[in-house]
């Protein structure tokens, strides 16, 4: 199921097979589909601004998460062995510019967010009508905040799946 690998006297659980990939990755993507529901309650709140504060908070918490949840945050890819540590970093370079194993901030969070602008703007802009406004600006704020999630957990399943490839060279 899970491996246990000690360092430092903690215990860093890791996927090992492709069955317990797939129940991190179904988990992630319900964390995914709360988290996007919760963002779109808060896109329904009629004040300026509020949403980004959240959608930034929300999201760069979700993503060290489900990094954590796949063996893929920047401590646990280091006590990685080497040879799994060099298939991990391949696999996430091989990605480009995800945010798996990366030290997750608000500035890189913002910056991925803005790659989507056109649809920040629609939701922005949804938000002066009255009422329908408003179920627009949550709706898309929904389907933005469920897709990003989704592209990062498939991204963390494909980096996870290398490292299960090469853990079981063994």
């Amino acid at each position: 199921m899970f491996k246990k690998k000690a360092k430092g006297g903690e215990l860093v659980l890791l996927p090992v097979s492709s069955a317990d990939l797939e129940k991190v990755r179904e988990h992630c993507r319900a964390m995914v589909r709360k988290r996007a529901a919760i963002a779109a309650g808060v896109s329904a709140i009629p004040l300026p601004g509020i949403d980004v504060v959240s959608d930034l908070s929300s999201f760069a918490m979700m993503v060290e998460e489900i990094n954590h949840a796949f063996g893929l945050t920047p401590d646990q890819i280091e006590r990685l062995q080497p040879r799994m540590r060099v298939a991990a970093y391949q696999a996430v370079a091989a990605l480009g510019g995800t945010l798996v194993g990366k030290l997750v901030t608000k500035e890189l969070v913002l910056k991925l967010l803005q790659k989507s602008g056109a649809r920040l703007v629609a939701k922005s802009a949804a938000r002066v009508v009255p009422l329908a406004g408003q179920i627009a600006s949550a709706a898309i704020g929904f389907a933005l905040f469920r897709q990003m999630g989704y592209q990062h957990v498939e991204a963390c399943t494909r980096v996870a799946q290398e490292v299960v490839l090469e853990a079981g060279k063994d």
